[in-house]
């Protein structure tokens, strides 16, 4: 068993002064395999301290010492690879498949940043007064169970670019991960107080990064309904706020589209993460005439689908992270059934020989209808809705039917066409025909889920302030 007692702080390892530990479970089997101690308000307030001091010096740094610093943070974390996946496979149940996509992008984060900053104008002129963009000071960034290396990296890329020091509190399920983590930025050798981690609870670490006056800004990724709390108690103190929350992602199969190529890839999209993804297109629109022809290829699909464990190859859809989220997927597979939505595969209960872990049946609905919850509320697990249309229009009034607007999915042989439809959803990323990432586009939503944009120069000018000088 594996013992996490060390945040790190001011470029050092301390013994927190929490006391609370809480358990690691390993998803696949629900067997202990890890315990780490909780931070607390005065570990979180002295991470607090150690950045604002650190910001006194490194918010007046060059951009070539800041393109140093991401240089060191990304072969750092580049030398923790195979760490880093082994860990997330164990501690997260993410299948060796998508950890180590994941884990092959995480650098990309550090690359996008250095290409950012390396032309960025820090100082502008309009008319005859100057524009300064500088960085906004301590930033407390929050991240999620479900991608946390990677929401890590991505976050503290963008705030070193900035110039900002940050104090970190990532999730308390991902312990492990965090530790390998740690290892990684503290192997780096940037100056003291620069990146702070302090591992506790949401309502503990969170809400101080959150009243206390001294973070200027929080960077947050995760539930909407925890968004909302941390946008209700910033505002006390005015933070700047970054949230990336929820998703209900429409995916639009045209009427032009070649079902056979884009079915597939539809069902194993919406089980990206093992359906544990905000972006996961888990609205499937389909022509209504084209309907059973969509539903043999999508039960096809998902019988080709591999459950099992997250270490092996083959292995498509690892367990969901905890019981209580294995549960809250079990809760809305019965809604769907209670609603009337044709079950077309999986279904409730855990597949055969895998009764030890959290794993869920791949699941795909049909006939839905848009007003069902499983069409309008964020499961976060491998089950998908097929919703019929009629015209293109009532498409893409479904798709924006909704109260979110993260990321959206349009299919067509027609790229103009695909891209006239795009233009009219209310999404702030949409992909035509398949699956794409640019770490240099901005990512974010419309809606309900978030505020902000990260990536990239827009992501980059959320951790800085203009300041005009006029004469």
């Amino acid at each position: 068993m594996k013992t996490v007692n060390k945040i790190y702080i001011n470029g050092e390892f301390v013994t927190p002064n929490g006391t609370e530990t809480l358990d690691l479970i390993n998803p696949s089997n629900n067997q202990k395999i890890g315990e780490i101690t909780l931070a607390d308000e005065v570990d979180t307030r002295n991470a607090i301290t150690a950045a604002k001091e650190a910001f006194k010096t490194f918010s007046k740094s060059t951009v070539d010492e800041r393109i140093s610093y991401l240089e060191k943070l990304k072969t750092a974390v580049e030398n923790k690879k195979q760490e880093l996946i082994d860990v997330m496979i164990e501690e997260y149940g993410g299948s060796k498949q998508f950890v180590t996509l994941s884990n092959n992008n995480t650098n990309s984060w550090f690359d996008s940043m250095i290409e950012s900053i390396r032309n960025f104008e820090f100082e502008q002129t309009i008319n005859s007064s100057k524009v300064l963009l500088q960085p906004v000071g301590v930033v407390g960034i929050i991240t999620p169970w479900n991608a946390s290396n990677s929401s890590v990296c991505s976050k503290v890329a963008t705030a070193i670019a900035a110039g900002c020091t940050v104090v970190i509190k990532p999730s308390e399920m991902s312990g492990l991960q965090t530790q390998v983590l740690m290892d990684a930025f503290h192997d780096a050798g940037l100056p003291k107080g620069i990146i702070n981690f302090v591992t506790g609870l949401g309502n503990v670490v969170g809400t101080e990064l959150t009243i206390n006056p001294t973070v200027s800004k929080i960077s947050f990724t995760g539930s909407t309904a925890v968004g909302k709390l941390i946008a209700k108690t910033a505002v006390d103190t005015m933070k700047r706020v970054t949230l990336e929350l929820g998703g209900k992602s429409p995916n639009i199969i045209l009427d032009d589209a070649n079902l056979e190529e884009v079915i597939p890839t539809a069902i194993f999209g919406a089980y990206m993460n093992s359906g544990q993804a905000c972006i996961a297109p888990t609205r499937l629109l389909v022509p209504e005439n084209q309907i059973d022809k969509v539903n043999e290829i999508a039960k096809a699909t998902a019988e080709k689908v591999v459950v099992g464990l997250p270490q092996n190859d083959t292995t498509n859809l690892g367990p969901m992270v905890s019981v209580k989220q294995f549960e809250r997927v079990q809760n809305y597979i019965k809604i769907g059934l209670e609603e009337g939505a044709v079950v077309l595969a999986g279904g409730e209960g855990k597949p055969e020989g895998l009764e030890a872990g959290n794993f869920v049946k791949p699941t795909i609905f049909t006939n839905v209808n848009n007003k069902m919850r499983i069409a309008q509320e964020e499961i976060f697990g491998p089950v998908l809705s097929i919703i019929p249309y009629e015209t293109e229009e009532e498409a893409i009034e479904i798709a924006n039917d909704t109260p979110y607007g993260l990321a959206a999915y349009i299919s067509s042989s027609d790229v103009e066409r695909a891209q006239k439809v795009a233009s009219q959803i209310d999404a702030g990323r949409v992909c035509i025909n398949g699956f794409k990432h640019d770490p240099m586009v901005p990512f974010g939503g419309f809606k309900q889920s978030g505020i902000g944009r990260e990536y990239g120069v827009y992501g980059l000018e959320a951790y800085l302030e203009p300041k005009a000088v006029l004469q």
